[in-house]
């Protein structure tokens, strides 16, 4: 019996996951990229329980995955004359006992690509690079027994079913629903790879929030010698290219205001190896995910801005539900009809469109709550920021898991609760 193959676009966090695991079920998936080698792009991501317990489903990823498990929450003022601390928490540490293993970890995002697509080798799941997605035929009837999907460079596939994870830029979008423009945010960020600070020490590995005047500095460790660090403002419209900056506008950022930022700020700034600005956007919700025999996921379905730390991590989520409806309704692994992949998209966007529309609309408030201007507004913030977690310092016992369920009902019991996955 020939295994039904599957097109995916896209090689990013998504891509080689989903190949992987469709592998593992008995699918042939082939992952078309359409840059021409892995990306060294980017700088960092947070992977959190939702999304470690999706990696956990590929044997042995996890413990190749070069991260640092946070256990600690900082917050501090910047605001000229009233410096302070605002408040300090366990809670990753509690979260990460809480959820069965699964934490807050951050990690170096080329590597954690690099890892994904050697998992993707290993299982044996084809990865072509220089392939860009410029139509995609047969999705338009019930009646397409197939789906084409043309290249750029004049390659032509098909396949059973084909998932776009081709990102916020999503080709595969575009083919389906036709072409609309991103829509920025109105805030950028401007980030980095540095030491960590002597004045972060103290800390142990933490993430930390400092809040100034229209500005939000969130750092966290990805290694033991390193933090990745990001400053929010509310600025022009930057496109989101990821690269880095020139050399003259990294040196003029280095020795610019925000190197004399207070406990800590500053010297990441100065210390940086390499600083990256772009703009963030999301896009318009989508009423449906799908069309005949082709289906987004990931940042292609429904792009975020980063402020909740989970773009990667509900990507993992769709894979996850995806994959195990696919099990549900076609158990055998057998080519799907039209009808049963009606039937699979249909219940994944019913199951998942009202939840992550809620997360990047959520998102977007964080971020706009973040990034205040004038000195009542962000008196105001910080005020807020430090009776939120008041009373919540040390919440590594059981009489706090309620608080602890409540700071991230989001994210500590899904896809799925340890030892329960259906697939």
């Amino acid at each position: 019996m020939t295994a039904p193959k599957v097109i995916i676009a896209g090689c990013g966090v998504a891509g080689p996951a989903l190949g992987v695991i469709l592998k593992l079920q008995g699918y042939d998936p082939v992952i078309y990229e359409r840059t021409d080698g892995p990306s060294q792009l980017g700088l960092s991501l947070c992977l959190q329980p939702n999304g470690l317990r999706v990696l956990s489903l590929i044997p042995g990823l996890i413990d190749q995955l070069p991260r640092k498990r946070l256990r600690q929450l900082a917050f501090y003022s910047l605001l000229p004359g009233n410096e302070r601390e605002l408040a300090r928490t366990n809670a990753p540490a509690a979260l990460h006992a809480l959820s069965g293993d699964f934490g807050m970890e951050g990690i170096r995002r080329p590597l954690f690509l690099q890892a994904l697509i050697n998992a993707a080798h290993v299982h044996g799941v084809p990865i072509y690079f220089g392939h860009q997605v410029v139509a995609v035929e047969g999705h338009r009837g019930a009646e397409a027994e197939r789906v084409v999907v043309r290249f750029a460079n004049g390659h032509t596939d098909e396949a059973s079913f084909m998932v776009g994870c081709d990102g916020l830029h999503s080709n595969t979008r575009a083919s389906l629903f036709g072409k609309e423009a991103a829509m920025f945010t109105g805030l950028t960020q401007t980030g980095g790879i540095s030491p960590i600070p002597e004045a972060f020490s103290s800390l142990g590995p933490s993430m930390v929030n400092m809040y100034g005047d229209g500005v939000h500095l969130i750092a966290y460790q990805v290694n033991d010698e390193q933090i990745s660090w990001a400053i929010t403002q509310r600025e022009a419209e930057e496109r989101e290219t990821w690269r880095d900056m020139d050399a003259d506008r990294q040196r003029a950022f280095k020795q610019g205001a925000f190197s004399q930022l207070p406990f800590g700020g500053g010297e990441l700034v100065r210390t940086a190896s390499r600083i990256t600005k772009f703009g963030l956007y999301d896009r318009p919700e989508l009423r449906a995910w799908h069309k005949g025999r082709v289906v987004l996921i990931g940042d292609a379905a429904h792009p975020t801005s980063p402020h909740l730390g989970q773009g990667a991590n509900q990507a993992l989520e769709d894979i996850y539900h995806l994959v195990r409806l696919l099990k549900k309704h076609n158990p055998s692994a057998l080519a799907p009809s039209a009808a049963l992949l009606e039937a699979v998209f249909t219940e994944l966007e019913q199951l998942r469109i009202v939840r992550t529309s809620r997360l990047v609309a959520k998102a977007r408030v964080v971020g706009n709550t973040r990034v205040v201007s004038g000195k009542g507004a962000c008196l105001a913030r910080d005020e807020a920021v430090r009776e939120s977690w008041k009373g919540k310092e040390d919440l590594l016992c059981e009489d706090h898991a309620e608080h602890v369920k409540d700071i991230y009902a989001d994210i500590y019991d899904q896809p799925f609760e340890a030892g329960t996955s259906e697939i």
